[in-house]
């Protein structure tokens, strides 16, 4: 049975025009849904029974299934999901000082093979449909009977890879009349799929994009980042100056620190020349160690020195809070380890 949280708002009044139903009828049950969180047919009380039935008998409301849950001492918790066929995801609540914000899964698994994270220790299934994105957060906030105020969309899996999904999840939670969660606290994260940027870049949507990068030359990208090799840097930089061009929008540039690869201050050099003339800032990110990958994370006096460099040489950069450090905190090693037990 297909899942009502699957279709957005206008697709849900097609849906409801074919069973016979009037377009009134689609937003309320799209208010039901997303601005009263109710997720039981029959609890909708100005729909007929009859309609309740026939709902009941075309679409499941259903949420996911908590399977296990870690909440760290900073307050990040962490969920291992069950989705309908027995897959198992993650999603991950960050509490900040502006609000709450859900790290959303969009691949049950992950194709790109970067080699620092731990996504790509289980190989991709599957796309997840937008509405097992959506019910991510429908769940989470059932879970904290609270909202969630911003998203990520940087969980395990390439968004872009699932780039029809995910624009459909992103159109369904910012309608104003659903969850109305706002363009700009919404970030989708790519490892640099070059034409999807280019189509993204012509959405007409100011969603926050975020390219994972993560080295300064395409000599280290190759060696960490696979996709690298068929979107090289200077074709990724000139698909970053289009869309900013475009959107008139700033891009934000991941770069996670790891020890004696990619975090020497001759990198930080690098990178800014590589970075000169883009409307871009850089978020370094201390590494969270997976044990399959061999990786360590750079030393505070690295992080440091590598972030200063950037500040000297005129690069907006922030240094990313440490989230989830005493629980699997890095993307996917909850899933990995629940599914090596299993």
């Amino acid at each position: 049975m297909n899942s009502i949280y699957d279709l957005t708002r206008e697709q849900m009044v097609e849906a409801f025009l074919a069973i016979g139903e009037k377009k009134f009828r689609a937003n309320q049950v799209f208010e039901w849904l997303y601005t009263k969180n109710v997720h039981d047919w029959s609890q909708m009380t100005n729909l007929s029974k009859t309609l309740q039935a026939k709902l009941a008998e075309n679409f499941s409301c259903d949420l996911l299934e908590i399977v296990e849950k870690q909440v760290s001492a900073d307050g990040t918790t962490k969920y291992l999901l069950a989705l309908d066929d027995g897959g198992l995801i993650e999603t991950v609540l960050m509490i900040h000082p502006y609000g709450q914000s859900l790290c959303v899964t969009s691949q049950l698994g992950c194709n790109m093979a970067c080699k620092f994270c731990a996504s790509g220790l289980l190989k991709k299934q599957r796309n997840l449909t937008s509405g097992e994105m959506v019910r991510q957060i429908m769940t989470v906030q059932n879970d904290l009977n609270e909202r969630v105020s911003h998203v990520v969309i940087m969980g395990t899996g390439e968004p872009f890879d699932n780039y029809d999904n995910v624009m459909n999840f992103i159109y369904t939670i910012n309608a104003p009349k659903g969850l109305a969660i706002g363009a700009r606290h919404i970030t989708v994260s790519t490892c640099g799929l070059v034409p999807r940027i280019y189509d993204f870049a012509k959405e007409g949507i100011q969603v926050n994009l975020a390219i994972s990068l993560h080295a300064p030359n395409d000599d280290i990208r190759n060696t960490l980042m696979p996709i690298n090799k068929t979107y090289p840097m200077d074709q990724l930089r000139a698909a970053i100056k289009d869309y900013i061009e475009a959107t008139n929008r700033r891009v934000t540039l991941e770069y996670i620190l790891l020890k004696d690869v990619n975090d020497d201050v001759k990198y930080a050099r690098q990178l800014a020349h590589y970075l000169r003339g883009l409307n871009v800032y850089v978020n370094l990110i201390p590494y969270n160690a997976v044990d399959e990958k061999g990786f360590q994370k750079s030393s505070e006096d690295k992080i440091q020195a590598f972030k200063d460099e950037l500040l000297r040489l005129h690069i907006n950069v922030t240094l990313r809070k440490e989230h989830g450090s005493d629980i699997d905190g890095a993307c996917g090693q909850l899933r990995a380890k629940k599914e090596r037990r299993a």
